[in-house]
Parts: C-alpha cells; structure tokens; sequence
C-alpha cells in the first residue's frame, strides 16, 4: 500500500517526490479496481440465485429399463456414484394418483426439500415416488410440471400400465441398486400411511441372514382362483401347494438380495400377473429368509403400526385422498413412541 504523502515527504527528495506523485492516481484505480473485482465475486459467490448449496442438486433422475444385465455405473444410468443410506424406499405411483402424491406430501412425505432431507437424515431412509412413462403427451406435461415443482421422483423408462407392474417392479430395484447402495430397498404403494420412523427402526435390526425378504406374509394359492383372479400356476409339479409370500402394498428386500436380481438378465424372469405373487416366487426360488412382520399390514394405528391400510378390504387404503388426511390428525398416527409395545 502507497505510503501517505506527508510522511513520504518527510524524507524523500522533493523531486523525486514530484514524480512518484503522479503514479498515486494510478495506484489508487488499481487498488480499487481490485477491491471492486474481489467484492463482486464474493457478492456471486453468496447470492443463492447465481450459487448452488449443498442441498439443491436435482433429487428427481430418469433411469431406463434394458434388457441386459444392468450394474452400478453401467448402460443407461451412466457413471454415477452410489449413495450410501440406510434403506430406499420408492414409492410406487401412476399417472392416475396425482391427488394420492398431494395427500402423501400434505401427511408423512415432505413436501418441500428441506423437510424432505431433515426426515432422511433423522432416519437414515430416501424416499422417492416411481414412475413410468405414457405416450399421452399431456399426461407427461402435467408430471413434468410436478417434478419441477417438487422434484422428488424416479423415472422409469417403462410403459406405466398395471398389467406391466412386475416388469416395473424389477425395474426399480435395478434402478433403486444402481442410485443407492442401500442395505435395504422397500416397494411401497401411494395409498398406505407409513410411520418412516418405525420403518427405519424395522431396518435397522440385527439379522443372521444376509439375504432377507420383510413383508406381511400370506400364503397364496399356485392355481388361479376363477372367482378372485389374482393367481397363477407356478408349477404343474407343486399341485395345490401354497407358497408365503408378502403381502403387495409394502415390502423390503436386503442388498444382496436385489444384487441377485440385478445381476440376472431382465428376460430370464418368469412374470406372473400380480407383482406380489411375482416377487414371492422368485424369492421362493432363491431361497431367501421370510420375515413376516404384521406391523406393515395394521388396519388401524396403533402403537406398533408402521404401514397402515384397509386390509383385507382393500389393497391399500380404499378412499387414500381422504383417509391418509383423517389418519394424519391423530396424534396415535404420527406421533407417540416408535418403539413396539408388543
């Protein structure tokens, strides 16, 4: 910094003074110059609207169904990271169930990014909603409009209809296997409430197996039954046999068993017509560990409740736009202890 005038007189030739004098000017546009330069860039730097924080990364991503052997990094989804989480929780929407998302997000499902990251951090879960796509142009304007609002979507590059849903559900836990390195992934439909702090205890235990499939067990018929339509023959060879598989609303499997899946080629899967009974046989065949947990399939809300639906009524909550805001205003329902009274 220019030493000031009267001092630099003090002991400098008046001459020699007279000719640094004329560089002061100089000196002081640079230094302000400078100045100026440094303070705009810290000002930008700060501004939130010309700066991204930590927390505005795009949370929505588009993933594409191939029928080939799809790992981490591989094909489509391109090179990306893993995230690391404690358990990954889709859940499972349509194009029709837009009034469904908005109940969820008005009840236990955030609706803005923070609360949306303060409730995976307090539980160690991610939630997102899936979905496929439709050739109906407006229906797809009208998702775009809400991503980009709430951003809080996985998109699938699969034909949403319900006779495909099995083809969707291994669709996501590959997508789900790639995004998120997750010791447990959990399908769950936008028509049950859910208690994400018990869910995250549920996850959360110590368990001897590795390979671990947790729902509401039933048993299911092999033969399809005329009257309710929902099963079909696994095997000539198993007779009337019943085989336990969970019940469809919500279900989580372990790591190792969705990278079993995902190593395996799209087309080497037998696909039944409910996503369910699908899911169960090939959990039969690999041979992996049931844990049936009834706190997933409560009626009602209780003190152990963790997904609540109209079992055996309905496949979910039969009025979910209304019931899931009526189960919200309870204090039983989302509030209380998240440990079990059992």
């Amino acid at each position: 910094m220019p030493t000031s005038p009267k001092l630099f007189s003090s002991y400098s030739h008046p001459r020699r003074f007279a000719n640094l004098r004329r560089f002061i000017p100089l000196f002081c546009f640079l230094f302000g110059l400078v100045g100026f330069l440094f303070g705009s860039i810290s000002f930008f730097s700060a501004n939130p609207r010309t700066s991204k924080c930590a927390g505005s990364n795009p949370l929505s991503v588009s993933v594409s169904w191939d029928l080939n052997s799809q790992l981490p990094g591989d094909g489509a989804l391109g090179a990306r990271e893993r995230h690391k989480v404690m358990g990954f929780v889709g859940i499972q929407t349509g194009f029709a169930s837009a009034r469904r998302r908005k109940a969820l997000r008005s009840t236990w499902f955030p609706a803005d990014h923070q609360g949306l990251h303060r409730l995976e951090e307090s539980t160690g879960l991610t939630f997102r909603f899936v979905i496929g796509k439709t050739k109906d142009k407006s229906k797809m304007a009208a998702l775009q409009r809400e991503i980009e609002e709430y951003d809080d979507f996985i998109l699938l590059d699969i034909e949403e209809e319900y006779s495909k849903l099995p083809f969707k559900t291994l669709a996501f836990f590959k997508a789900a296997y790639a995004l998120y390195d997750s010791d447990f992934y959990v399908k769950a439909d936008d028509d049950i409430y859910l208690r994400p702090d018990r869910l995250s205890l549920l996850i959360a235990r110590e368990r001897s197996h590795s390979q671990t499939y947790i729902g509401c067990m039933k048993k299911g018929p092999v033969f399809t039954d005329p009257k309710l339509k929902w099963y079909e023959p696994l095997s000539p060879l198993l007779g009337s046999e019943y085989f336990l598989h969970a019940y469809g609303p919500i279900y989580a499997l372990s790591a190792d068993v969705v990278a079993s899946l995902v190593a395996l080629r799209n087309n080497s899967f037998r696909m039944f017509s409910n996503e369910d009974v699908t899911i169960g046989a090939w959990m039969l065949a690999m041979n992996v560990n049931h844990e049936n947990e009834l706190s997933l399939c409560s009626s009602d809300c209780s003190s152990f409740s963790i997904a609540v639906w109209d079992i055996p009524k309905c496949s979910g909550l039969c009025q979910p736009e209304i019931k899931m805001l009526e189960l919200h205003k309870r204090e039983e329902c989302h509030g209380g202890p998240t440990t079990s009274d059992r």
